[in-house]
């Protein structure tokens, strides 16, 4: 049985995205230009067979995906392991790289190092635990069944995956770059 292929995602824009606010576990809509996206990567990638969705269960995503799917039988499933990294405190906080000494900023320059999360969020490893878990409970084995997986999600959860299924060092969380509605093929 050949292996199947696994794409990732990330949601559309919203409004929280337009002003540089980190969005984390705080459950923003997309906006017009994120539906718009949205719209447009349904139609460039109608050509690629998705078996079945994974995808956050935050509405950013969750829109995404309806839209992104619209008119194909591709079932969606929501797993709580793909919401998107928690920020704690920072979660709302506008333009954090313009705030000097901005602890959060140090998952943004050197995530290697954030291991105690400012604010009460998660860290850079519980983050990769969790995502992990869901590689090697779900995204494996069904890839490993010759399964099309496509992941909904958000930027620093898809990185999450992304250095994983890549075996990237955690330096260079950030080197891939995930842009909204924007298809990445992992495997």
């Amino acid at each position: 049985m050949k292996q199947g292929h696994l794409y990732i995602i990330r949601h559309g824009r919203t409004d929280w995205n337009d002003r540089h606010k980190l969005q984390g576990r705080t459950d923003i809509p997309l906006n017009d230009e994120g539906r718009r996206m949205a719209s447009a990567a349904a139609e460039e990638y109608a050509g690629i067979a998705f078996d079945m969705c994974f995808c956050s269960p935050l509405c950013r995503a969750k829109e995404t995906a309806e839209i992104l799917l619209k008119g194909r039988n591709v079932p969606v499933y929501y797993d709580e392991r793909l919401m998107e990294m928690a920020f704690g405190a920072y979660e709302g906080i506008e333009d954090s790289f313009k705030i000097p000494d901005c602890p959060v900023n140090q998952f943004f320059f050197h995530p290697e190092d954030y291991r105690e999360p400012a604010g009460g969020g998660e860290s850079t490893y519980d983050l990769m635990a969790r995502t992990g878990g869901f590689l090697e409970e779900v995204a494996y084995p069904l890839l490993a069944q010759g399964k099309n997986i496509l992941i909904v999600g958000h930027g620093a959860m898809n990185m999450s995956i992304v250095v994983q299924v890549r075996k990237l060092p955690v330096e260079d969380f950030w080197k891939t770059g995930i842009k909204n509605c924007k298809l990445i093929q992992l495997l």
